[in-house]
């Protein structure tokens, strides 16, 4: 059994700055920031994670479900699975076409879809581990040099206000999943730039053949699409 300790206490260090940033700006903008209990908006916004956030979750979650509970759960996020992935092929098709690219992301980003963690009682199944992406939301955040902020924020278009930039977030993860792959000998390079949804991590099976050093020969392409329970 691969030990991932060591990385999950880098993964757990940039959640505690995203929560401290989140709490600041709260506390600084009280009025502004409208995340409330049972506020599910930011949960149903399309987005990737990286290697080292999905294998945390993805853990995290196989701990708290097991046998039953987690087959039954892991059907219901295989359909979600299914739908995002469709769309996906959707605007990779319409990408080479010719469509603008940033049209295509706009759309993308209008796209609601539910997540899989959420409950009937719009609470999430796994909050305490959920995604740092999950953790900003609701403040103002910078992709790319791109603003961005929830539409039920009462943070106003046009002015200054603190931002989390998600670009030195992502830096820092794709750091952590690169020495990774580098620690446990995994001889597939490329794993710490794939970026998959939340539904994609849950549903993968994160041993030794599928992070590359069980000495297998399958490709890099197929190795990448064995998920469990996800033959799309």
């Amino acid at each position: 059994m691969i030990d991932f300790e060591i990385f999950f206490k880098k993964y757990e260090t940039l959640v505690q700055a995203s929560d401290k940033i989140f709490e600041q700006v709260k506390k600084d903008y009280p009025e502004c920031v409208k995340c409330v209990e049972g506020c599910s908006d930011c949960c149903h916004a399309l987005f990737d994670i990286g290697l080292v956030e999905a294998i945390y979750i993805n853990h995290k979650f196989r701990e708290k479900y097991q046998g039953a509970e987690l087959e039954a759960y892991l059907e219901k996020i295989n359909s979600i699975d299914r739908q995002i992935y469709k769309l996906k092929k959707k605007a990779f098709k319409e990408q080479q076409e010719g469509k603008d690219e940033d049209q295509i992301l706009n759309e993308m980003a209008e796209v609601r879809v539910r997540c899989p963690l959420l409950n009937d009682s719009h609470r999430c199944d796994l909050y305490e581990y959920r995604p740092i992406t999950c953790r900003l939301y609701g403040i103002p955040t910078a992709i790319g040099g791109r603003g961005h902020t929830c539409g039920l924020s009462g943070f106003e278009e046009g002015k200054n206000y603190p931002t989390a930039n998600m670009d030195v977030f992502h830096k820092a993860m794709l750091k952590i999943s690169q020495e990774l792959v580098t620690t446990i000998g995994s001889k597939y390079y490329g794993l710490p730039e794939m970026l998959v949804p939340l539904s994609t991590a849950l549903l993968t099976t994160y041993d030794e053949e599928y992070l590359g050093i069980s000495g297998n020969k399958d490709s890099d392409s197929e190795n990448k699409k064995r998920t469990t329970g996800n033959d799309k």
